[in-house]
């Protein structure tokens, strides 16, 4: 039986993508699996998921690195898959004794904004260069690349061209997707936002779409659903002084909750919105919500990513938008409200894209099989 060892750094070990998806899809398939994390502590098993997580995330990277390579010699994997530079680092000191293959699987921009953010200016350049140069030493070292989108495929698809390399999106399992679709009142609507509650996601570009929508139809009964929480001190100030200024009462705020009750979180919205800022972290992403949003049959209307142009078509179940735009935005909300077969098709259409094309099942054995083709010869 070959073993699998998933390391990260960053990502909780019963981490949606990690855990729920990829690990236990891997133990279906006859694989013996372990996951090492971190972010906590813990260990055990779950699921047939050997688990060892560690509460060390703000320490050195060299006491990070040095903890990965602990594992890797008592696990002994044939293939490692990471998601974080560190983790890459890590599996390469270990091949250096054993033949595996190390596979770099890219979901998150690196480096992310959130890398530079404490930084003045001049060092934003000088950190964000290093950080570049970090990310290419990972793909230097990995034999093998997944990436969560097509737009994460710059710098390591384009520098090591003739490594062996997939595309594995963010699709959710139908099983932790609940299906609610509405019909839509001519007289009342909730419009839902969820995720961080922060300027450059949207939060405030969402609230002006919703002033506007309340301008021009007074008479329309508006509720907004939202499913969040903000950062940072910042965040909350800046939150705080929208919720003080809207003309819009009828809010209900939900704290975030756990991905597989997500969809049941949102069940009440007849539209669902992300008006993320346009900026080049934001341009080059797929965000993950709108496969849930999707799989429980709720139109949307999302900024006009390229991340999401690259991969699908949203025009069969919503619209892509200028987030700053929140007369056009207006103008598709009044569009469904005037034209309710619109919406129930646009509805429709969602969950049915998701049961066809965006769910984990279409995925699953190309993952797998991707996997099992990057064990060393002699291992397979």
């Amino acid at each position: 039986m070959n073993k699998i060892l998933f390391l990260t750094t960053a990502h909780n070990y019963d981490d949606d993508r990690i855990f729920f998806h990829q690990a236990k899809e891997l133990i279906t398939s006859g694989f013996e699996v372990k996951i090492c994390s971190l972010t906590s502590d813990f260990k055990g098993k779950i699921d047939e998921i050997d688990i060892e997580s560690f509460d060390i995330l703000n320490q050195s990277a060299k006491t990070k690195t040095q903890k990965f390579l602990d594992v890797c010699k008592a696990f002994q994997p044939d293939c490692i898959i990471c998601s974080e530079p560190i983790a890459v680092i890590a599996a390469h000191k270990f091949s250096k004794t054993q033949k595996i293959s190390i596979v770099y699987d890219i979901t998150e921009w690196y480096p992310a904004m959130s890398m530079l953010q404490d930084y003045s200016f001049p060092m934003k350049l000088i950190h964000g260069f290093k950080f570049f140069l970090i990310q290419l030493y990972a793909g230097f070292l990995s034999t093998h690349f997944i990436f969560g989108e097509e737009t994460k495929k710059f710098p390591l698809a384009y520098f090591f061209p003739f490594k062996k390399k997939m595309i594995l999106p963010y699709y959710p399992h139908e099983k932790f997707v609940s299906e609610n679709i509405k019909k839509l009142s001519p007289n009342e609507i909730t419009l839902c936002y969820t995720g961080a509650l922060s300027e450059d996601k949207g939060i405030g570009n969402f609230f002006n779409a919703v002033e506007e929508l309340n301008k021009r139809n007074p008479q329309l009964n508006i509720k907004i659903l939202i499913v969040g929480s903000t950062r940072s001190e910042s965040d909350r100030e800046y939150f705080a002084e929208i919720l003080t200024k809207s003309s819009v009462r009828n809010i209900e705020i939900k704290q975030p909750t756990s991905f597989e009750s997500f969809t049941k979180a949102f069940a009440d919205a007849d539209i669902c919105f992300d008006l993320r800022n346009f900026n080049f972290e934001n341009h080059h992403s797929l965000p993950i919500k709108l496969f849930y949003y999707m799989g429980a049959g709720k139109p949307i209307i999302y900024s006009n990513l390229k991340g999401i142009r690259k991969h699908m078509n949203v025009s069969g179940f919503g619209f892509l938008v200028d987030p700053k735009d929140s007369v056009k935005i207006v103008a598709h909300v009044e569009n469904y409200l005037r034209n309710s077969k619109l919406y129930d098709l646009h509805a429709a259409n969602a969950r049915k894209e998701f049961m066809e094309h965006h769910n984990w099942k279409v995925i699953k054995n190309s993952f797998v099989n991707f996997i099992q083709n990057s064990l060393p010869k002699s291992n397979r």
